[in-house]
């Protein structure tokens, strides 16, 4: 059976066999004996996006991976990049120092911030993600148009991502059209999704990153 560590654009955690192309953390939320996740979904603000391989180091996912046989910090898996922003995750500066640098420094743009630090992004996204108690905004239809490629939202429990002008369908498998019956489907225009109450996933402090010029990694299938 796969383990609880896949994310959503929600930020929600299940248990599916896919992995995706990046990892990620919130700090210790698992019991190594039995690999489940505890009832906290979070140990700390700064929730990142890692690398899966760095330095040739090893991990037994959900196992003791801390000095002493103890849990270590509890990986999580993401579709991709896209998928980890819309969860409330942003880039690791060990693993990812320069995206990481990228975004902090874009978003001390954005606010006026000379000498951006990661816990000031960290402390604006915890009231935003919607894992951690914040709201998703609504968005009319022809708002759709005016959020950066990356963006994601919900039109009830399907979430999609924002890219070249269409609306690309999320799945764990991936986006969009040629990965058969385990996707969403053909990139839907904006106009598709009128008359209902979409939902902006992304925080709000990470859609005016993603403005500002900052380009996620993005799911093969994506390019479909």
């Amino acid at each position: 059976m796969p383990l609880q560590n896949r994310v959503d654009p929600f930020g929600v955690i299940h248990a599916v066999p896919e992995r995706g192309l990046f990892m990620g953390n919130r700090g210790i939320i698992h019991d190594p004996e039995t690999k489940t996740l505890l009832k906290k979904r979070w140990a700390l603000q700064a929730w990142i996006i890692c690398v899966c391989e760095f330095r040739d180091v090893r991990r037994e996912p959900m196992g003791r991976n801390r000095n002493g046989g103890k849990a270590g910090w509890t990986e999580l898996f993401f579709l991709d990049e896209v998928t980890a922003l819309s969860a409330g995750h942003r880039p690791c500066f060990f693993c990812r120092r320069e995206r990481a640098s990228d975004f902090v420094q874009r978003f001390g743009v954005v606010f006026g911030i000379a000498e951006p630090r990661a816990p000031q992004v960290d402390k604006r996204l915890h009231k935003e993600r919607l894992a951690s108690g914040g709201r998703a905004p609504v968005v009319s239809a022809e708002e759709l148009a005016g959020l950066p490629d990356g963006a994601m939202v919900a039109d009830g429990g399907d979430a999609y991502a924002m890219r070249g002008g269409k609306a690309l369908r999320w799945s764990f498998a991936g986006y969009g059209a040629g990965y058969g019956d385990r996707v969403g489907g053909d990139p839907v225009g904006f106009g598709d999704f009128a008359d209902r109450p979409i939902r902006l996933l992304t925080p709000a402090t990470t859609v005016s990153v993603l403005r500002q010029g900052y380009e996620p990694v993005w799911h093969a299938s994506a390019e479909a």
